[in-house]
């Protein structure tokens, strides 16, 4: 049996070397460096993560029948025998692919094209690719048009399969162009429908704002998001079903907030499963030399995802997560900078300096993660 099958959004990434400052002039043109070509999206960044990290992992996406979809095959072969069997093979629509236009100092800019994404559907998961894993984790339908178009009928129709089959359920988003019919979608309802079926709710800040309250998430554009609004929308999902949130929010780390009780999570539930219930977590980041931040979210969610597995504790397992992100920032790409767990303990052994963390007096740093004792 598979750990996790990872299922969802998968592009090429072409993510150009920029030489020095770059501005985007009509008529001008820019000499860049050479392009790194890597697969894209959650099913190929947290599947070849956790792949990397010693979790059996398998896939499952929608490519064309060209050019694009043949580099994603042979990207995800390189990097793990067999990783490509679940590509499903549109025979009429494109490949997605990404340009990814990352500079030194600046937060990403992406040129996506959704391509079969768009067309992907519930069935698209088969029933035997879902028994065969613990864990079933589903990635970016906030890019696949089908998954949620009528208020997220097909996102639920999978997560309700799922965890009728007997699975643990995890799921990941992404902010979209908010002018496009995504951002244009009640991703309020969406989640109203999906999240009682979802074990384990892996957004953004910016996300997780965008989506339950977009009257805040207008406000505090350009600046930072308080801490206590991490713990106001975790609630807010929590209390629309989800059991565990974990909330990724960059360079400030990783916040996680449980519910009080924890029970009928499926096969990919942790032995130590009481550990989790209650808790409220926060994990600083590591100190790393930055090459791009491509794929540090979807890295970090592996992490997450491993240890919990792994029945670590959820101190130890959002320290995984965001030892995995680090790591994977020190490589333009979103899956090159990520090492095997044993690499990545190894430096954890080390004296690693975290980023400075500054926090409201209840929380209560314990030398690896700050934890919140309000229960």
């Amino acid at each position: 049996m598979n750990q996790v099958l990872v299922a969802g959004h998968i592009c090429l990434d072409i993510i150009p070397a920029f030489k020095g400052k770059v501005t985007f002039d009509p008529g001008r043109l820019f000499e860049v460096g050479e392009a790194k070509i890597s697969t894209g999206g959650a099913v190929s960044n947290t599947g070849q993560a956790l792949h990397k990290l010693g979790v059996r992992t398998s896939l499952a996406g929608k490519i064309g029948k060209d050019l694009f979809g043949k580099a994603i095959c042979e990207v995800l072969e390189k990097n793990g025998l067999g990783l490509s069997r679940g590509m499903q093979v549109s025979e009429t629509d494109s490949s997605s692919y990404t340009v990814v236009i990352s500079l030194s100092g600046e937060d990403r800019m992406f040129l996506h094209s959704p391509g079969c994404n768009n067309t992907f559907v519930a069935n698209d998961v088969s029933d035997s690719a879902i028994a065969d894993a613990r864990l079933i984790h589903f990635g970016y339908p906030t890019l696949m048009a089908r998954m949620f178009a009528d208020d997220g009928a097909e996102l639920e129709s999978l997560f309700r399969r799922a965890k009728e089959l007997g699975a643990t359920t995890s799921l990941d988003v992404s902010l979209p162009d908010l002018s496009s019919p995504a951002g244009q979608a009640d991703w309020e309802r969406i989640l109203k429908r999906v999240l009682p079926y979802t074990d384990l709710f892996l957004p953004s800040i910016d996300e997780l704002l965008f989506m339950l309250d977009k009257a805040s998430f207008a406000a505090f554009q350009g600046s930072e998001i308080p801490s206590h609004e991490f713990e106001r929308l975790s609630d807010l999902a929590l209390d629309l079903g989800a059991k565990v949130v974990a909330v990724k929010a960059g360079a400030r780390g990783l916040y996680l907030k449980a519910s009080s009780i924890l029970e009928g999570l499926g096969r990919g539930e942790p032995e130590n499963l009481l550990e989790w219930q209650g808790v409220e977590l926060w994990a600083p980041v590591f100190e790393v030399e930055v090459d791009g931040t491509t794929g540090a979210g979807d890295a970090t969610i592996a992490g997450l995802l491993m240890g919990w597995l792994r029945g670590m504790s959820p101190d130890l397992a959002v320290r995984a997560a965001v030892a995995v992100g680090a790591c994977c920032c020190e490589q333009a790409d979103a899956v090159s900078g990520v090492k095997s767990w044993e690499e990545i303990e190894t430096r954890l052994q080390s004296e690693w300096p975290v980023r400075e963390l500054v926090l409201p007096e209840e929380w209560s740093f314990n030398g690896t993660t700050f934890r919140k004792e309000t229960r």
